[in-house]
């Protein structure tokens, strides 16, 4: 077998050419495959006629016509080769010129020196051009990529620390988190939904908060107690703000009606008994929260939210999630809004926080109509409409945790951040 090209073979033995890329074979004369022979094999870069005729024609003798007719013949089953040229040489013969640069689009040869061999045969402009559509073809996939995904939604908050906050009788500080477009990110914008009191919150001497907004909401979550490391879980107020002009919220009157509405009714609440024997085949990281939707002359809005993360692998796992709206009079009945799917975990920065984002796959969503909707509650159950229809891909923000209580920003309503309940279980 000679090897014309990378991919043209010359079965000398067989009289035939064998294409592998195609898989057809080109069946020679035994004149053709002589001549041809004698051209590959020549060490004169021109075979004279002479010399082709005593080659195809040995021991007889022809007349130069079927030499002609020969190279004829064989330059029409070399034509589709087009590395493969047969000239003609004037006064002197014949030449068999094969290019350097191989036109073939798709080599199905098994030898690495044919892989080799088309790989150095081709041009440095062809070399260069498929090199820099590799690295197109791998800058679309990170574009597209989940992880590129989440670089930019990390990519568009911002953190700050030492906020200064004035709740009740306190003055503290807490982390800031905000929309790089978010305007007017000054304290006032969370305190003005807050009647001034300074009997309330008089029985602790500090909080930790998280204040954030995405331009739109206004969210305050706070943990009262002196611990800046490690919240009690007691006492949590989360409260966020859909609306610019001041809500006028009494501090007071507003723990005793939140505490009176979440022992009314529980949703969200898992509650299992206590037992030594915890030996389930899943661990459930559960977080549950009460957020507080304030606006003037409005019935108090709860949403009850409940989180769950069952975890098949280090950083991937089931996801779960309901939330539960109800007003203070109860004249909304319960909106409840479920959320399952998939769920990655990754680990990133904004600024010098550090913090988790999940991605979550949306593989099942339930909404439940309430039978009665008061005019408070209107906007909560469109926003959840919409995200029913829209919702294919989740991303919530883990900014705190610690072993009773965790910090979560989440897509509800525009984005919410609230002080969660945290447990384990074992189911």
């Amino acid at each position: 077998m000679l090897k014309i090209t990378p991919y043209l073979e010359f079965d000398t033995e067989a009289n035939q050419l064998v294409d592998h890329v195609s898989g057809k074979r080109v069946i020679l004369t035994f004149s053709e495959s002589a001549v041809l022979h004698r051209l590959l094999l020549s060490s004169n870069p021109v075979c004279s006629k002479e010399e082709l005729l005593s080659a195809g024609w040995p021991d007889r003798v022809v007349a130069v016509t079927s030499l002609t007719q020969c190279i004829s013949t064989l330059r029409k089953k070399l034509d589709p080769y087009r590395e493969v040229q047969l000239k003609t040489i004037a006064r002197r013969g014949y030449q068999l010129h094969i290019s350097t640069q191989s036109h073939v689009k798709l080599l199905a040869v098994n030898d690495a020196e044919s892989m080799r061999a088309a790989f150095f045969d081709v041009s440095l402009l062809v070399k260069i051009s498929g090199i820099v559509i590799a690295l197109l073809l791998l800058v679309l996939a990170w574009y597209f990529s989940d992880y590129h995904k989440i670089k930019q939604n990390l990519s568009r908050w911002s953190a700050q620390d030492n906020f200064e906050l004035q709740v009740g009788s306190l003055k503290g500080s807490g982390k800031l988190l905000y929309k790089d477009d978010a305007p007017h990110l000054h304290p006032f914008m969370w305190e003005k939904h807050l009647q001034p009191d300074n009997d309330f919150l008089t029985c602790y001497e500090d909080f930790s908060a998280f204040a954030a907004t995405d331009g739109a909401n206004y969210s305050m979550a706070l943990c009262p107690g002196d611990n800046k490391e490690q919240c009690a879980g007691k006492g949590l107020i989360n409260l966020t703000s859909v609306d610019s002009e001041p809500a006028e919220l009494n501090l007071k009157k507003f723990v005793e009606l939140s505490s009176a509405m979440e022992q009314r009714i529980r949703y969200n609440r898992v509650m299992l008994p206590e037992s030594s024997n915890t030996s389930g085949a899943y661990l459930e990281h559960n977080y549950q929260a009460d957020v507080y939707f304030p606006v003037k002359d409005e019935l108090l809005i709860r949403a009850d939210i409940n989180m769950s993360l069952i975890y098949d692998s280090a950083d991937t796992g089931e996801f779960y999630s309901s939330t539960c709206i109800t007003d203070q009079d109860c004249l909304t009945t319960p909106i409840k809004y479920k959320v399952r799917g998939k769920f990655k975990q990754y680990s990133g920065m904004i600024d010098d926080l550090k913090v988790d984002i999940f991605q979550v796959k949306v593989e099942q969503k339930d909404l439940i109509k309430p039978d009665k909707l008061n005019d408070s509650a209107v906007r909560f159950y469109r926003d959840l409409r919409k995200r029913d229809f829209k919702d294919k891909e989740l991303y919530f923000i883990r900014v705190h945790q610690d072993h009773k209580t965790a910090v979560w920003t989440i897509p509800l309503f525009g984005q919410v951040t609230a002080w969660y309940h945290y447990e384990r279980f074992d189911i």
